[in-house]
């Protein structure tokens, strides 16, 4: 819930903001401008706050950042109706809010694990309604409720709505979850578990002092390490390029030069969005009883490259709907599997470090997808790149899987048994753990944890 109205409320902003700045300056300069200034520094504070979330503690984290979001969210209706919102100001407010959200995105990631062990829930099922969440706020639900909120109430008012969406997760996260639960690296872990005995060990329950660089270091070293991990970080990376140059320039373009209108785009895209709320929801209950990497790259295959193809083959529309429909579908099967994978072998005190490093390796390229594929486009015209397009998503998703890391995919043997509801709970209430730190401190393979949109 926390996640989704988070998401949610990020996804009203983001179409209130730039409506407002639009209808007030009339520059899609500024427009752009302030999307780069919100985004920007959501990446860089995400990928440097992995340290301190493992300090500090993933639920103080994750409070602090919503309640600091809420009063930078609040400044600008409060600012604007005072008559002191010049633009500068704006762009130095949205910094300061995506500078937020990053460490409280990378919090509520890091606590999934912990809380599926208290909950008595397979790593796929956490990871999976994580997902659902996701995909409803952003892809199906944000859209909607952000276009009704800014025709009917006025941006202002929308932007006012996503100050009220931190404090809620706040309270949320602060008063909802478990006491104990999210508490910092080695001082908080649940009872019985694997590293509450070797983080506590030689330290008397608390874990040995390390400067932030060390342990920003310690969180590359490990991703670098792990074969599986920096393959599927690798590979993701690549597809969100793709993903970002289809999305905003091939697939625009396609439906400009066919006049169906934009109500099309909005379409396909409304379909894609719900077709992944059913998957990931079907995800949620069966994927941690289906093997792994058959599931995983069958969903990559319909969920990549017939998107690219359909439009490039010159399909009816009716057609590239049902593929837009498979697609979204099939990707709602790749975010739970890519969860489970990293929160099984990275270490539970290095969670935030190393999955803050994968998250941003995996964004990097999404910048540069739109100039890539304008790029591309202009060169050798809208069929070839769509073509070129498939082509390289269907290789970079399939022939990578061949390499020996992927093997690693599947389930590892003491990890491999579902926990059901009725788990066996420890004297803490949590479920009792399988002894995983032995063999997650040893590097073998990170979901990427941002969904594959």
């Amino acid at each position: 819930m926390a996640n989704g109205v988070s998401l949610l409320g990020t996804r009203v902003a983001a179409i209130a903001l730039p409506w407002f700045v639009l209808v007030t300056t009339g520059s899609a300069a500024r427009t752009g401008l302030v999307a780069a200034c919100e985004l920007t520094p959501y990446v860089v504070s995400k990928a440097l706050s992995g340290p301190l979330v493992d300090r500090l503690g993933a639920r103080r984290t994750s409070v602090a950042a919503d309640l600091f979001s809420a009063v930078a969210a609040g400044l600008v209706p409060l600012l604007h109706a005072a008559g002191l919102l010049s633009f500068p100001l704006l762009l130095v407010i949205t910094a300061v809010l995506g500078t937020m959200r990053g460490p409280g995105d990378l919090a509520k990631y890091v606590m999934v694990p912990e809380l599926a062990e208290r909950a008595g829930q397979p790593l796929e099922r956490a990871s999976g309604m994580v997902s659902v969440a996701e995909r409803l706020a952003q892809g199906a639900l944000g859209p909607a409720v952000g276009g009704l909120l800014v025709t009917l109430c006025g941006p202002m008012t929308a932007v006012l709505v996503n100050a009220g969406s931190f404090v809620v997760v706040a309270a949320a996260v602060g008063l909802g979850l478990p006491q104990g639960s999210g508490a910092p690296a080695g001082s908080g872990v649940p009872a019985g578990s694997a590293e509450s005995v070797t983080e506590a060990g030689a330290t008397g329950g608390q874990a040995p002092e390390v400067g932030y660089w060390r342990q920003f270091g310690e969180g590359l070293a490990f991703l670098r390490s792990d074969g599986l991990l920096l393959a599927l970080t690798a590979m993701v990376a690549l597809t969100n390029l793709l993903d970002a140059a289809f999305s905003s320039v091939l697939l625009p373009v396609w439906v400009e030069r066919s006049d169906h209108g934009a109500s099309v785009l909005g379409l396909l895209f409304a379909v894609s969005g719900f077709a992944g709320v059913g998957g990931s929801l079907i995800a949620a209950a069966a994927a941690h009883k289906l093997p792994r990497r058959p599931v995983f790259f069958l969903a990559f295959l319909f969920a990549g490259a017939p998107r690219f193809v359909a439009p490039a083959l010159g399909l009816p529309l009716p057609a590239v709907v049902l593929v837009f429909l498979c697609n979204g579908f099939s990707a709602g099967f790749l975010n739970p599997i890519l969860g489970a994978i990293e929160y099984e072998r990275i270490p539970r005190h290095m969670l935030g470090r190393v999955g803050a490093i994968g998250d941003a390796v995996s964004w990097a390229g999404v910048p540069l997808g739109g100039i890539l594929g304008g790029v591309v486009v202009g060169a050798v015209g809208l069929v070839p790149a769509l073509l070129i397009g498939g082509t390289a998503y269907a290789l970079v998703t399939n022939l990578t899987g061949l390499r020996p890391e992927w093997r690693a995919m599947n389930r590892r043997s003491d990890e491999s048994r579902t926990v059901e509801a009725s788990g066996t709970a420890g004297a803490s209430g949590a479920p009792e753990r399988p002894e995983v730190a032995e063999v997650s401190a040893t590097p073998g393979t990170s979901e990427v944890p941002w969904d594959l949109r």
